[in-house]
C-alpha cells in the first residue's frame, strides 16, 4: 500500500496488490461483526483473503480496558496469499485500549483511523494513559503513521438523532459506520452489507427498524469518508486470478462440519457429535447441531468425559461416533479414549489446540498438544493423528479422518488450533461425486455355520470386525479388560498381553499403505527442508517465497499424518543436510523427527499466542541456516 501521498477523492482509487486491515474495540462493539461483513464483500469482490478474529479471554472485562479488546484482522489482495498478514494498513480503533494494543501492529506510514470521541480523559484512564496526555496528539507517532481522528461517535448520534431508538441503541450502530468508511477507502459495495443487515435484522428476527438504522449510519460512514477528505485518497484491490469454480468464505470449525458430514455421508452411516462446549471448539458443536436432516445427532454432554463415552457408545452401537475439545477437555478425555482403543472402534476426537498449560490463553492459537495426543493415555494406547493446515483444509481433514478411523477401527485425533478454526479464507466448493466413497469393509454379519471371532484381523488394514449389537451370531465380550487375540474373552496372560500390544500397533502402522507420499515444494535441490504441521503451512510458503526472492532458495513440505509418518518420511529427511522444523510451541514435531530417524533437526519456536508472522519466521530460518539460536 503506498505511504501517504495525497489524491482528491474524485479521483479514480489508487490500485494495490493487497491490504490487511484490523477492526479493534471493546468485545461488545461489533468488530467481528464488521470484520465478518468486510471480509464477505471482499470475498464477493472476487479477492483472496485470510483473517484472524481475535477474542479476549474475559467474558465480561470493564469497557474501555486493554485486556477487554477484540479485534478482527482480514488480509485481502489480488494475488494469492495464505496468511492475515504481519503487519496492518489500516487499524480502526473504536477506543484508546485498543489503540494502545493494536497501533504497534501498524506499518509506517498506515492509516489509524480513530473515534476520538473516545479520548477523553475517562477513556485514557482505562486504558492506562495519562489523562492529560492523548495519544493521537503524540508527534512521533503521528511521524510514524497517519492518524486520522475522527468524531465517530458524535456523527453517529447526529445522524441517527432523529429516530425513535434509544441512545443504547444508536451506540451499537457505531461499528457499522466503521463499516462504512473502510467500504468506501477500499471501494467496497454497501449492497452485500445491506442486503445482510435485512435479512438478518428484518427477516430473521422481525426488526426492519433496527436494519434500518444500521443501513443510516453504514451510509453515514460511507458519505463521511466521501465529504471529509480527512485521509485524502481511495484504493482498489482488483479481484484474484483464483482457479474457476464457485467459492464461499469458510472459517476452520464450519469447514470440520461439512467435512464431518460429508464423511457420514460417504460411509453411509449415521453420525453422532457428542462434546461439551469449550473455546474455541464450541462452534463445531453449534455446526453440527444444524445437520440433523443429514442423519447426525449432537449430544451436549455435562463434561467432557460424558462427551467422549457418548461417542464411542454412538460408535458401539454402529454409528460414526465423534467428539470435540480443545486441550484441557483432551486432558479428561484420555481415560476413555484409552477404552476405545481397547474396544477397538472407530472413533474421531477433534482437538481445536489453544495455548495452555490448564486454562492457559484459552481464545489464543499454539500447537501444544501434539505429545498429548501421541502419548496422553495410560499404557501402550497408539491412536492415529491427523492435523489440519488452514481453515479449508479441515474439510479435507475430517474426512480422512473418518475414513482411517472406520479401515482401521482405532481413535483418530484431529489437531486444529484456534487460528485455523475461527479464521477464514475462500474455498472452492468440492464436486462431492468425486469424493470417493468410504467403505466399511469390516464383516458386520457372521458367517453361515461360524463362530463369530470378534478380535479376527483384516490382513491389509489389521482391523477387527465392527459387530453391531442386536445382530445375530455376533454375539461378544466388550469392555476395558485386555482381550484375548481373536476370540476377545478377558484374558490376563502377559504372551497374549503383548501379542495384542503389537497388534493394535501394527494396525496404526498399516495406515501408511493409504498415505500419499510427502510433497517436497520450493527449490527441490536446496541443502535445506523447512518441514512444517499443522498452521504453519501459510507462513512456511511465504517466508520460503521471501526466502528464494532474497537469493537463498529452499524447500519445503508438509504433514497432515503425524501418526504413523507417511512411509516415505525418513528417506526425504534424508536428502537434506539441514533440516528445519517452525513450530508454536517448544519443538514437539523436533522431539518425534530426531526420536524416530535420528534427524537432528533445529527448530525455530515461538509461544506468543498467535500464529508465525512471516517476517519472523524469515528471520528464525535464517538464523537456523546461519548456525545460530
Amino acid at each position: 500500500m503506498p505511504d501517504s501521498t495525497t489524491t482528491p477523492t474524485n479521483q479514480p482509487p489508487i490500485a494495490v496488490d493487497d491490504v490487511a486491515v484490523r477492526f479493534a474495540g471493546d468485545s461488545g462493539d461489533g468488530m467481528q461483526l464488521a470484520g465478518g461483513q468486510f471480509t464477505a464483500t471482499t470475498a464477493l469482490v472476487g479477492n483472496d483473503f485470510a483473517t484472524f478474529p481475535d477474542y479476549p479471554a474475559e467474558i465480561r472485562a470493564p469497557r474501555g480496558t486493554t485486556f477487554g479488546v477484540s479485534g478482527f484482522q482480514v488480509h485481502f489482495s489480488s494475488n494469492t496469499i495464505h496468511t492475515p498478514g504481519d503487519v496492518v494498513d489500516v487499524l480502526v480503533a473504536m477506543n484508546p485500549a485498543a489503540f494502545k494494543t493494536n497501533i504497534a501492529d501498524v506499518r509506517p506510514g498506515g492509516i489509524v483511523l480513530a473515534d476520538e470521541d473516545e479520548f477523553g480523559k475517562v477513556g485514557l484512564k482505562k486504558a492506562g494513559y495519562e489523562p492529560d496526555v492523548n495519544p493521537l496528539d503524540d508527534e512521533d507517532l503521528q511521524r510514524r503513521y497517519r492518524i486520522v481522528p475522527v468524531p465517530l461517535s458524535r456523527i453517529v448520534r447526529e445522524e441517527l438523532a432523529d429516530d425513535d431508538h434509544g441512545a443504547k441503541e444508536v451506540m451499537r450502530c457505531r461499528n457499522i459506520f466503521a463499516l462504512g468508511l473502510v467500504c468506501w477507502l477500499y471501494d467496497r459495495p454497501l449492497e452485500p452489507t445491506i442486503d445482510h443487515l435485512n435479512e438478518t435484522f428484518g427477516v430473521k428476527k422481525g426488526r426492519q427498524d433496527i436494519a434500518d438504522l444500521n443501513i443510516r449510519a453504514l451510509r453515514a460512514g460511507w458519505n463521511f469518508g466521501e465529504t471529509a477528505e480527512l485521509v485524502g485518497e481511495r484504493y482498489t484491490v482488483a479481484p484474484a486470478d483464483l482457479k474457476p469454480g464457485t467459492y464461499r468464505r469458510i472459517s476452520g470449525n464450519e469447514a470440520m462440519v461439512l467435512g464431518l458430514t460429508a464423511a457420514a455421508r460417504k460411509a453411509n452411516k449415521p453420525m453422532v457429535y457428542a462434546s461439551y462446549p469449550i473455546t474455541p471448539a464450541s462452534d463445531v458443536l453449534h455446526g453440527m447441531s444444524g445437520m440433523k436432516r443429514f442423519d447426525v445427532t449432537t449430544f451436549q454432554a455435562e463434561d467432557e468425559i460424558a462427551a467422549v463415552c457418548a461417542a464411542i457408545g454412538a460408535s458401539f452401537a454402529g454409528s460414526i461416533g465423534v467428539t470435540g475439545t480443545s486441550g484441557p477437555g483432551l486432558a479428561l478425555k484420555g481415560e476413555a479414549m484409552g477404552l476405545a482403543v481397547m474396544l477397538e472402534l472407530p472413533l474421531v476426537i477433534l482437538d481445536v489446540q489453544r495455548g495452555g498449560p490448564a486454562t492457559g490463553m484459552p481464545t489464543k492459537p499454539e500447537q501444544a498438544d501434539l505429545l498429548q495426543a501421541m502419548f496422553g493415555r495410560s499404557g501402550e494406547a497408539p491412536v492415529i493423528v491427523l492435523a489440519a493446515a488452514s481453515p479449508s483444509d479441515c474439510f479435507d481433514t475430517a474426512i480422512e479422518a473418518v475414513r482411517l478411523a472406520t479401515r482401521h477401527m482405532c481413535p483418530v485425533i484431529v489437531l486444529s488450533d484456534a487460528a485455523i478454526a475461527n479464521g477464514a479464507e475462500p474455498w472452492k466448493l468440492p464436486d462431492l461425486e468425486a469424493i470417493e466413497p468410504i467403505e466399511i469393509t469390516h464383516p458386520t454379519e457372521p458367517n453361515d455355520g461360524e463362530v463369530f471371532h470378534p478380535y479376527m484381523r483384516d490382513e491389509h488394514t489389521g482391523g477387527r470386525p465392527w459387530a453391531i449389537p442386536g445382530t445375530p451370531g455376533l454375539e461378544h465380550r466388550v469392555g476395558g479388560l485386555e482381550k484375548e487375540a481373536v476370540t476377545g474373552n478377558v484374558c490376563y496372560d502377559g504372551e497374549n498381553h503383548e501379542a495384542m500390544v503389537h497388534a493394535r500397533q501394527a494396525k496404526i502402522m498399516a495406515a501408511q499403505a493409504v498415505i500419499p507420499p510427502i510433497e517436497v515444494g520450493g527449490d527441490t535441490t536446496s541443502d535445506t527442508l523447512i518441514l512444517g504441521w499443522g498452521g504453519s503451512r501459510g507462513a512456511i510458503l511465504e517466508a520460503a517465497d521471501q526466502l528464494s526472492a532474497a537469493g537463498t532458495p529452499v524447500a519445503h513440505a508438509h504433514l497432515r499424518h503425524l501418526n504413523p509418518f507417511p512411509a516415505d518420511l525418513g528417506d526425504v529427511l534424508a536428502r537434506f543436510d539441514r533440516v528445519i522444523v517452525p513450530e508454536t510451541n517448544s519443538g514437539q514435531l523436533r522431539f518425534l523427527l530426531r526420536a524416530t530417524y535420528l534427524c537432528d533437526a533445529i527448530g525455530v519456536n515461538v509461544m506468543r499466542g498467535r500464529s508465525f508472522q512471516v517476517q519472523e519466521l524469515v528471520e528464525g530460518i535464517t538464523r537456523a541456516m546461519e548456525g545460530k539460536s
